[in-house]
């Protein structure tokens, strides 16, 4: 028996089957080992300069509203990072144990009162406000839902978050079923987007969670949800078209 002859794209083992590749050598391994450290390291440090930088803007915005007197950084030796973070979540813990009795709502209400006489800021602190208790809701709603639209054309389909259901003028004013408010957003930025309403039956509702979402937009579909894969879709098959060889040999 012949031994079959090496192809073109690769050589073949003394019993046809397919030879492993040859393994890198010199500066192609170097390389190799070079980009898995790149791939190792550069997610860790690009999340601790993140961290840093937030934690870095915080303190920044928060160390100089903090008396002298309880400020580590005034009688300490070296400057210590996250006491504005600390002293930012403290103070808002603070704030909404005295907002949630009685006293605290009715301070609220007055300055919010004083704030509805103004105009201009009106308009921006009640959009401020209505944005904050929409994402930040205990009641699941907001960007907790995940779904599927076909858009922007027939057979694309983007992802989407489903916000809020179309309610009062907006929904007297479009027309048929009950329609939804989505949030389309954009890829590799996801704080930019389109808001679509769209009738509730067609959108597609999946089972992915709002992290997995942004991950698999901020890496342009390259990191895929976690779960099993679908199976295979048959097209339907036009009664009026002859049947396949196959499919005739096998139907007699």
């Amino acid at each position: 028996m012949t031994q079959p002859a090496p192809g073109p794209l690769g050589s073949l083992g003394p019993l046809g089957e397919p030879a492993p590749p040859p393994k890198p050598r010199g500066l192609a391994r170097l390389r190799n080992y070079f980009l898995t450290g790149l791939v190792v390291a550069g997610p860790v440090a690009i999340t601790i300069w993140l961290t840093l930088w937030l934690i870095n803007l915080i303190d920044g915005w928060v160390k100089p509203l903090i008396p002298q007197a309880w400020n580590p950084n005034s009688y300490l030796p070296v400057a210590v990072p996250g006491v504005g973070v600390l002293a930012a979540v403290i103070g808002l813990t603070i704030l909404g144990f005295l907002t949630a009795n009685l006293v605290g709502r009715t301070v609220v209400q007055s300055g919010e009162s004083v704030l509805d006489r103004m105009p201009i800021v009106r308009s921006l602190y009640k959009g401020v406000k209505q944005i904050f208790e929409t994402v930040f809701k205990q009641d699941g709603a907001g960007f907790r839902r995940v779904g599927l639209i076909e858009w922007p054309g027939p057979g694309l389909w983007s992802l989407c978050f489903i916000t809020e259901h179309a309610r009062g003028a907006l929904a007297s004013g479009l027309p048929g079923p009950d329609h939804v408010c989505l949030f389309v957003p954009c890829t590799p930025n996801p704080t930019t987007g389109y808001l679509v309403m769209i009738e509730e039956s067609k959108v597609i509702e999946i089972g992915v969670t709002p992290d997995e979402a942004f991950k698999l937009i901020m890496s342009m579909g390259i990191i895929q949800p976690a779960g099993a894969a679908p199976a295979p879709v048959r097209p339907v098959a036009d009664p009026r078209s002859p049947p396949l060889s196959g499919e005739s040999a096998a139907a007699e």
